[in-house]
């Protein structure tokens, strides 16, 4: 069955609620067997949000705008929030090239000059919970007010030609967030966000979902004010079976992250044949220009030594896992700074990032913006979380010369055939192509740092 929402009574004015024949349009087609709603091309609809049922393919035709309300009671009372939220459906899908737009500015309560200051409730645009066979396809979102497409605890997705088009001073604003899933397919997409762009996450509010693996990321074009493509910060639980490859990422604040800090493990990565340009940019944006970031510390750090710390329920016993197995290759980047492995050494001498190979590596260092350099930043490190405080006053800041590669506390780490290429003067926060502090086990075959 094929329908126009118009059949049940959307007028598609740009200025009218549509949101209860939307819906009524869906349910009807749900009812009937599956099949497919269509937003008419060459028109407005206003929308809160409204909720896809197994079956339904929400067709989006050309020249179609999706407008979400800038009415907050239009997205009830349970659940994210979100446009378009649906929990427990099977076989759904969203296609088409029309647009999706959130509004996302008209949830800012301040301009903080380099970053929006969100009011204390926004919406996301798309949400599928505990969701199997879904697709997204070819439909570009833009202005989200938070998380773009947030999928948790959701099986055999496939998004792919997706444009996501976010305003890049909105926090928060990620483009895809696969939470808890597994045999994801995120393929030929262009995203810009003010956060991070693709980001796997295992939160402890869906600890009960498992683990995120089976992930396949391939051909996109990013560009972030924070991560590109990262792993975590959220991570209860593991990540395993990982692949990025061919994609393209610029003009970001980091490029491709792991960034573990919570009990879960992440193992079995594999990333090649990428190009990642970053830079650096204001202190409140996590991120240091760094094109490979691999970093395993307690989220709680900064309060460890405390005398009567106490550790969340969802993570009792404090306890931190740790990467391994992880294959980087074939990678060109070039940005203001490089690659960070960042790890913990427990008790008994071991170290939690461990067996991790770069293989034909060309990193070039060069500085390019008036932003300061010399600061690791191994946010998030503590209980105050990512508000709008002084970055100065950070636990997470650590200061430290940049370089080419830098390595703490960690084993079994090799480089084969990888190039260091500092270009231009540099300023004296920028240190040598190799640092190693706290290693076990490292190789260096055809390592090779330039000046020129």
């Amino acid at each position: 069955m094929n329908t126009s929402i118009v059949d049940y009574g959307a007028v598609c004015d740009g200025k009218t609620d549509d949101t209860d024949a939307i819906q009524a349009a869906i349910r009807a087609v749900g009812e009937n067997g599956g099949g497919t709603v269509v937003v008419p091309g060459g028109r407005s609809t206003v929308c809160g949000q409204i909720h896809l049922v197994s079956g339904v393919e929400l067709h989006l035709a050309s020249g179609s705008l999706f407008l979400a309300s800038a009415d907050p009671d239009r997205y009830g009372s349970e659940g994210f929030g979100c446009v378009i939220e649906t929990w427990g459906a099977e076989h759904c899908a969203i296609t088409g090239t029309g647009t999706i737009d959130g509004r996302g500015i008209d949830y800012m309560r301040g301009d903080l000059t380099y970053i929006y200051e969100p009011a204390e409730w926004r919406p996301r645009l798309v949400g599928f919970v505990d969701c199997r066979h879904l697709t997204i396809r070819d439909v570009t979102f833009r202005d989200s007010p938070n998380w773009t497409l947030h999928l948790v605890g959701c099986e055999h997705v496939a998004i792919a030609g997706v444009t996501i088009d976010n305003n890049t001073k909105i926090p928060n604003c990620d483009g895809i967030d696969p939470d808890h899933c597994r045999h994801v397919t995120i393929s030929d997409c262009r995203i810009k966000a003010g956060d991070d762009g693709i980001v796997l996450k295992n939160t402890k509010e869906f600890a009960d979902r498992g683990p995120c693996e089976d992930i396949s990321i391939t051909n996109c074009q990013i560009e972030s004010t924070s991560a590109a493509i990262k792993i975590g910060s959220e991570s209860v639980s593991d990540f395993r079976r990982i692949t990025i490859t061919g994609c393209v990422i610029r003009s970001s604040h980091r490029g491709i992250a792991v960034q573990l800090r919570d009990q879960g493990n992440v193992s079995d990565l594999l990333i090649s044949n990428c190009i990642i340009e970053t830079r650096l940019f204001e202190d409140h944006w996590w991120g240091k220009a760094e094109p490979v970031y691999l970093t395993a510390v307690h989220r709680f750090g900064s309060e460890m030594d405390r005398a009567g710390f106490d550790p969340p329920d969802w993570n009792a016993t404090n306890d931190l896992g740790g990467i391994s197995r992880v294959q980087i290759s074939n990678l060109m980047a070039r940005g203001e700074n490089g690659v960070v492995v960042y790890g913990t050494r427990s008790v008994e001498g071991s170290s939690n990032i461990r067996d991790i190979t770069f293989s034909n590596c060309r990193i070039e260092v060069v500085k390019t913006s008036k932003w300061p350099a010399g600061r690791i930043d191994i946010r998030p490190f503590d209980t105050l979380g990512p508000g709008f405080r002084d970055p100065e006053h950070d636990p997470g800041l650590i200061d430290a010369p940049f370089g080419g590669v830098s390595v703490t506390s960690a084993d079994d780490i090799r480089f084969l055939d990888c190039e260091i290429r500092f270009s231009g003067a540099l300023p004296p926060e920028y240190g040598e192509a190799l640092t190693l502090h706290d290693l076990h086990g490292v190789e260096l075959d055809g390592f090779r740092g330039v000046r020129v």
